[in-house]
């Protein structure tokens, strides 16, 4: 009856009017946006920011444990966590939202709960396609569900069907791709190191073998064109790497683990044309690769700059504006601007900002939002001229900075709003200019 009573609390806050002149459906589909870029096509966004931050719109319970980020499509939101608020076990959900009031519109759930590394929670952002939803687990199983309710269609597990195993103890965090009619995703290991499934099925279409992988990283699939040749290109914990859409054959691969083996592979590789930017933390760095195209379909990969410690990230992700890359210098909180090309560092970045811990960064007219791990969220103008300078910040609600429910779910911007998970709490926040 209390959980009954807090709840109905908080849909009534939730349920305060939005002006009918915004939008708030926004597009924002799966992990890091429409293209995986991290990046807005939001315009007329506030450009500094009142103390206290913008205008607070909504917050709302019942997201649960974790640290996926949110998928916006159609006005709903979908995640994913355990030990929801609003549920009466542990276990882990599926989750849906009214984006305009934050009212839970429905839960499916996808299993037990589990805690890889000490880390309570969910990992990975569902991607939403049609009328279909798809959602990856710590422990691997990637499910199916209908957008509209939550009604599971099918289920696989990476380990289990495909002999998949992660190159650390964290558990799964990729975030599915869906391309055309198939949905790709990384089991890791020599014989099913990639694999497309049909999205409306679940059977596997192709298994893309790199001999000698260690495992599945924690990044997720981007797409680049090479000529006439589509690539899927993915880090894991051994190689980044270019798979061929059509049939899963390996193009190309390039060590991340020699000479120094990572302790673990999170960001989200950048494309640009031909260029692939693949970086990963705990002191390794970050490397371009360019890929050439070759005949019958082939690419190989050349490289232009090795890892580059200073480029360094650990999971607060890459964004690319213009010629410049922004990032957090692996998990310090100091954010780098550097020249994609040449690695030529920006001067005046890297200092500290307000907050502190790892920083998530998301971009959207010409300015960074940054998410410390303490709990602070910054605007910060992105021109590698002006260096790191922000122009508004404020203290996230209900976050605890706890070692183990750090502030890491990555910002959505999309719709003029800003939202932001905090463990079991969405807040939605109103960023569009007056």
């Amino acid at each position: 009856m209390a959980r009954g009573l807090l709840y109905a609390g908080v849909v009534a806050l939730a349920c305060l009017p939005v002006s009918a002149a915004d939008d708030p459906t926004g597009n924002w589909p799966q992990w890091r946006g429409p293209k995986r870029d991290g990046i807005s096509t939001d315009t007329g966004l506030l450009t500094t920011w009142p103390a206290g931050g913008p205008k607070l719109l909504w917050e709302a319970k019942g997201a649960g444990k974790g640290f996926a980020s949110l998928a916006i499509v159609g006005g709903k939101i979908y995640t994913m966590g355990d030990s929801l608020s609003t549920a009466n076990d542990k276990d882990e959900y599926a989750s849906c939202f009214d984006a305009a009031t934050g009212k839970q519109l429905w839960t499916a759930k996808l299993g037990a709960a589990d805690k890889p590394g000490g880390y309570d929670g969910s990992h990975a952002t569902p991607n939403v396609d049609g009328d279909f939803v798809y959602y990856m687990t710590p422990r691997g199983v990637v499910v199916c569900l209908k957008a509209a309710d939550g009604t599971e269609v099918w289920r696989k597990d990476l380990q289990k069907d495909f002999q998949g195993k992660k190159g650390d103890g964290w558990g799964y965090s990729e975030s599915v791709l869906i391309d055309g009619d198939n949905l790709i995703c990384t089991p890791g290991m020599p014989t099913h190191t990639l694999v497309a499934l049909n999205k409306k099925t679940g059977e596997k279409v192709w298994s893309a073998s790199a001999a000698g992988d260690t495992g599945a990283g924690h990044s997720s699939v981007v797409i680049s064109e090479i000529g006439n040749t589509r690539v899927y290109v993915q880090t894991t914990s051994a190689f980044v790497l270019g798979v061929r859409a059509k049939d899963g054959k390996v193009l190309w691969t390039y060590p991340t683990n020699d000479p120094k083996r990572v302790t673990a592979v999170i960001p989200t590789p950048i494309i640009k044309g031909e260029y692939v930017l693949a970086a990963a933390g705990y002191g390794k760095g970050a490397a371009l690769l360019k890929q050439v195209a070759g005949p019958d379909g082939n690419v190989q990969v050349e490289q232009v700059y090795g890892f580059t410690p200073a480029m360094a990230n650990k999971h607060g992700g890459l964004v690319l504006l213009g010629e410049y890359v922004y990032g957090d210098k692996d998990d310090g909180g100091g954010i780098y601007c550097a020249n994609l090309m040449t690695r030529e560092q920006a001067r005046n970045w890297v200092v500290r900002g307000s907050g502190s811990g790892s920083a998530a960064v998301t971009a959207a007219d010409g300015h960074l939002y940054v998410r410390y791990a303490s709990g602070t969220m910054a605007l910060v103008k992105a021109d590698p001229a002006v260096g790191y300078k922000e122009v508004g910040t404020f203290a996230i609600p209900h976050a605890t900075g706890a070692r183990n429910a750090p502030s890491w779910s990555h910002p959505v911007v999309t719709g003029n709003r800003l939202y932001l998970r905090e463990g079991d709490w969405i807040m939605c926040y109103d960023v569009k200019a007056k």
